[in-house]
């Protein structure tokens, strides 16, 4: 087994209904820019519309590199605590045990396809969404299944996980910005004084 160098983001800003906004847009490009230096394999996305367009306009920075559809990747919650902080149970307020279970699977099913080792060096984007990049940043460093609630990324940030055979993987970049401007950073988040 190799090295998978995993390249793992959220999708640009989004409107109400799941599309692109303008600033979506630029902030995909700038990532794009930036990933663009890398020895880039393949990019994945989730199926839905606002991930599928961010890896549309990452693929078109990066000629030749397969753009392709990871169902693993969809937006959902991958764990439901048995007894959630205060501050997030109005959050989970009407998950039944199916939906918690469906949840836990799909989360499942994303670990096993991108967090470990590959078969040859590779890297790959992973074009996803908030809650998928916090459960794999959770798993990368073997936290308890609830840490995942206080992972938040913003639109267009990269968190870079390695994953090598034999050895715990290594979380390189959490949320990093540094590609986009001060006025594209922190979308995607709630109100507040962000540094």
């Amino acid at each position: 087994m190799a090295t998978r160098h995993l390249y793992a983001v959220r999708h640009g800003a989004a409107d109400p209904f799941g599309e692109l906004t303008d600033i979506g847009r630029r902030q995909s490009e700038l990532l794009a820019d930036r990933l663009a230096s890398l020895p880039v394999d393949a990019v994945w996305h989730s199926p839905l519309p606002r991930a599928v367009r961010s890896a549309e306009i990452i693929g078109a920075r990066l000629p030749g590199v397969p753009v392709r559809e990871a169902p693993e990747a969809m937006d959902h919650v991958p764990h439901v605590p048995a007894d959630p902080p205060p501050a997030w149970r109005g959050f989970f307020d009407g998950y039944d045990p199916a939906e918690a279970a469906a949840g836990a699977r799909l989360a499942d099913t994303l670990i096993e396809r991108f967090a470990r080792p590959a078969e040859t060096e590779t890297h790959e984007v992973l074009v996803t969404h908030a809650y998928q990049v916090a459960w794999l940043v959770r798993h990368a460093l073997d936290a308890p299944a609830a840490r995942w609630l206080g992972l938040s990324c913003g639109n267009a940030a990269l968190t870079v996980i390695e994953y090598y055979d034999g050895a715990k993987p290594a979380l390189l970049l959490y949320n990093d910005m540094g590609h986009l401007p001060a006025d594209l950073r922190w979308t995607g988040f709630g109100p507040g004084v962000r540094p």
